[in-house]
């Protein structure tokens, strides 16, 4: 059965290989970033799937947007929580503009996306919902106590969630990426990089498609039994 899936961050890194490989498994796919315009003018170009613009970190603009696009393409079935930023700093450095830039966006979006498909998804007794978190979520990292802290409070959430909806045929569940090779990553140094790739056993970075293919899976109506849980998917780093 063809279902129409939403993809936030869904032009660029891990959002644009799930939204491409959502396309590919039969699904109705539209996605919304944020800022980048050139880069979602080139996906929508590349891939003809619909581009939406909007802040998730905004729940007005979030209830808008998606009544913007259940009218133009159809009740959303899959919501993939995608979007994220990072504003490193040791948190003696860190500002309150940090923080909670990083938190709204990467946490409060969870809540500002979700609350406005949950109802439809009730109504209709069907719902796929994946939220990204992160190995950073579950293991710390140094210079990311908010990036962190909000990766770890999807995984929360995804469980709360997952119980609440689980009798109304409504999974939830997370995938936790490790180091993946993305424009998130360009900004480190070699040297530095190296030192990552040398903790991770399977001895290299991630791939967006690494990603993508468990998102595939969950989205499916094969994978019903399965919510509340969270897909590590980082070549061994963290062994939660």
């Amino acid at each position: 059965m063809r279902r129409t899936a939403l993809v936030t961050g869904g032009t660029r890194g891990l959002g644009k290989a799930i939204s491409v490989a959502l396309q590919a498994a039969g699904n109705q796919v539209a996605v919304v970033y944020h800022r980048n315009a050139d880069a979602a003018r080139t996906f929508g170009d590349a891939t003809s799937i619909p581009v939406y613009q909007w802040d998730v970190a905004d729940f007005e603009a979030c209830r808008m947007g998606i009544v913007q696009v259940e009218h133009e393409i159809g009740p959303i079935d899959i919501l993939v929580n995608n979007a994220g930023v990072t504003g490193d700093a040791m948190l003696q450095r860190m500002t309150p503009e940090q923080w909670w830039r990083v938190l709204n966006t990467n946490l409060g979006s969870m809540f500002n996306m979700s609350r406005n498909v949950i109802e439809g998804m009730r109504q209709r007794g069907f719902g796929r919902i994946i939220n990204v978190s992160s190995v950073n979520g579950q293991k710390g990292q140094i210079g990311q106590s908010n990036y962190a802290a909000a990766k770890a409070g999807v995984l929360g959430f995804t469980k709360s969630l997952a119980l609440e909806g689980a009798r109304k045929n409504i999974t939830v569940n997370a995938i936790a990426p490790g180091y993946c090779d993305t424009e998130m990553l360009s900004a480190i140094a070699p040297d530095i990089m190296q030192t990552i790739i040398a903790g991770i056993p399977v001895g290299r970075l991630g791939t967006p498609e690494d990603v993508a293919r468990v998102a595939v899976f969950l989205a499916d109506e094969g994978a019903g039994f399965i919510t509340g849980a969270t897909f590590d998917v980082n070549g061994g780093q963290y062994l939660g």
